[in-house]
C-alpha cells in the first residue's frame, strides 16, 4: 500500500489524485489536504464567475473524491496544523499542489498606495475567497487601470464592465455584485508594455468584450501593425488580433474599455491613494525586445488592478526558486518523496487542462521512485495527529452540506450564493 498526501485541492491536486488512483488501483490511499473547508481551488476562486462552463470540470473531480481511496481533508493548514516533516513521517509521498495564489510585485514607486490591488486579491474578492472578503475595492471613481494583457486582465475588465443583468447564471458573490452595481466607472484602460502581436489573450475571452450591454472596447488603429503581418502569427493569436482590429471600428457606449499598447507603467501617484498611473511610451526592437522612449504621460485611475502574474508562497523547509516564484524542482521532483505539480511546479502557465498531464507525470515518478509497503501510517496517523491538536477536519461529505446551503440561498438566477468567510462555511455544517 502506498500512502500519498496531496497538498491543495485545485485542478493540479485532483488530476494527480486521479492519475495515482488509476496507476495504483486499490493499493493506494490518497489524502487531499486543503487549508479551506471547500475544495477545487482555482475552479472555485480563480475562474471567472460568469464562465460556468469552465467550472463544470469540478464534476470530474467529484467523481474522484467520492471513491474509497481518495479523501478530501479540509480546514487543515500546512505550517499551522502540521508540518512538511510530519507529513513525510506519515506518507510515502507528499505532493505540493498549492498553486500560485500570490501576486507578483509591480516593482514601481507607488504600488503600495490604497487603490492598487493585485489580481489575485481582486479576483478572490469577487469569487468569494475568505482571505479577500474585506477587500472593498474603490469603485466610486470614473477611471480604472488594468495592468497586463493576459486573460486575467480580460476577466477583470469584463467583470468591471458588466451590468447586473449580465451576471445572471454566474456565481459572483452577492457583496461583489452589489458593489459593482453601484460603481461609477466610465473608462477602463488596459495597459500593455508591448504591442497587439504580443498579447496573451485567447480569442474567445477577447471576443466577449465586444458583446457587452453598456461597454465597448476601443483600440487605437495606430497601435496595430500592418494587417499583412498577422499572417505570421499562430492561429489563436491571429484570431485575437483580428478582434482587436474589429474593436477599432465599434461605436461608443457609456463605458469604454480602452487598450493602450506600448505603455509601461513607471510609477503610481496620488495624495494618500492612487489617482494616476504614469506611463512611459515603449517601442519594440527587431527581436521583440522592449525599451522605453522617454515619453511619459498620465492615465487617471483611482482603482489600479495589476494582472502581471502570480507566485507560489514558500513553505519552510522546502527549496524555493525566488526568481521563478515556485518550488525548486526538476520535472516535479523537489526532494526524495517530495513533489510539486501544477503552478507550484512550473509557475502560472498553461490552462486548467495542462495540469492533467502534469499530474500523470508526477504519478509516474511516484510509481518509479516510491516503493509501497513502507509501513507508514498515512490516513490513520494524520487523523490521530490532528485530533490531538484539536483540529476539526472537513470531509467531502461536509463540503456537500456547505454546497447545498449555498445553493439553497441563491438569488437572481445564480447557481449558488457563496459563503465568503471561513466562519460562514463552517457554520453551515451545524445547520
Amino acid at each position: 500500500m502506498r500512502h500519498i498526501a496531496v497538498i491543495g485541492s485545485g485542478p493540479a491536486g485532483y488530476y494527480t489524485a486521479e492519475a495515482c488512483q488509476k496507476l495504483f488501483g486499490d493499493a493506494v490511499r490518497i489524502d487531499i489536504i486543503d487549508q479551506l473547508p471547500v475544495p477545487y481551488g482555482l475552479i472555485r476562486f480563480g475562474v471567472a464567475p460568469d464562465h460556468q462552463s469552465i467550472k463544470g470540470v469540478s464534476r470530474r473531480y467529484e467523481a474522484v473524491a467520492l471513491t474509497d481511496n481518495v479523501r478530501f481533508v479540509g480546514n487543515v493548514r500546512l505550517g499551522r496544523d502540521l508540518s512538511i516533516d510530519e507529513l513525510h513521517g506519515l506518507y510515502d509521498a507528499v505532493v505540493l499542489a498549492t498553486g500560485a495564489p500570490r501576486d507578483r510585485s509591480l516593482g514601481i514607486p507607488g504600488e503600495d498606495l490604497p487603490g492598487v490591488i493585485g489580481s489575485a486579491a481582486f479576483v478572490g474578492w469577487y469569487n468569494g475567497h475568505p482571505d479577500h472578503e474585506g477587500l472593498a475595492p474603490p469603485l466610486n471613481g470614473p477611471d480604472v487601470a488594468v495592468i497586463g494583457v493576459g486573460n486575467v486582465a480580460l476577466d477583470v475588465a469584463r467583470i468591471l464592465s458588466k451590468t447586473r443583468a449580465e451576471f445572471a447564471g454566474s456565481d459572483i458573490t452577492a457583496p461583489a455584485l452589489d458593489a459593482l452595481d453601484a460603481a461609477t466607472i466610465r473608462r477602463i484602460t488596459i495597459l500593455g508594455r508591448r504591442g497587439p502581436h504580443q498579447i496573451a489573450m485567447t480569442p474567445k475571452e477577447l471576443g466577449e468584450l465586444g458583446h457587452l450591454a453598456r461597454s465597448a472596447p476601443s483600440v487605437d488603429p495606430a497601435d496595430l501593425p500592418p494587417v499583412e503581418a498577422d499572417a505570421a502569427l499562430e492561429p489563436g493569436l491571429r484570431k485575437s488580433v483580428a478582434h482587436l482590429r474589429e474593436f477599432t471600428t465599434l461605436p461608443p457606449k457609456p463605458m469604454t474599455v480602452a487598450f493602450d499598447f506600448f505603455a509601461a507603467p513607471v510609477r503610481i501617484e496620488g495624495n494618500g491613494h492612487a489617482e494616476r498611473v504614469i506611463v512611459e511610451r515603449t517601442r519594440l526592437d527587431e527581436l521583440g525586445g522592449v525599451s522605453g522612449t522617454g515619453e511619459t504621460y498620465a492615465v487617471p485611475a483611482s482603482l489600479i488592478v495589476s494582472c502581471i502574474g502570480y507566485k507560489t508562497p514558500p513553505i519552510p523547509g522546502v527549496p524555493y526558486d525566488e526568481r521563478a516564484g515556485r518550488f525548486a524542482n526538476v520535472d516535479g521532483l523537489i526532494a526524495p518523496g517530495l513533489y510539486a505539480v501544477g503552478w507550484a511546479r512550473r509557475g502560472p502557465t498553461g490552462t486548467i487542462g495542462t495540469n492533467r498531464p502534469d499530474g500523470q507525470a508526477v504519478a509516474d515518478r511516484i510509481g518509479a521512485e516510491v516503493a509501497g509497503g513502507s509501513g507508514k501510517e498515512g490516513r490513520p496517523g494524520l487523523d490521530r495527529l490532528l485530533s490531538a491538536r484539536g483540529v476539526d477536519i472537513v470531509t467531502f461529505r461536509d463540503w456537500k452540506k456547505i454546497e447545498a446551503a449555498e445553493i439553497a440561498r441563491a438569488r437572481d438566477g445564480a447557481p449558488r450564493e457563496k459563503f465568503t468567510s471561513m466562519a460562514a462555511m463552517l457554520a453551515a455544517l451545524a445547520d
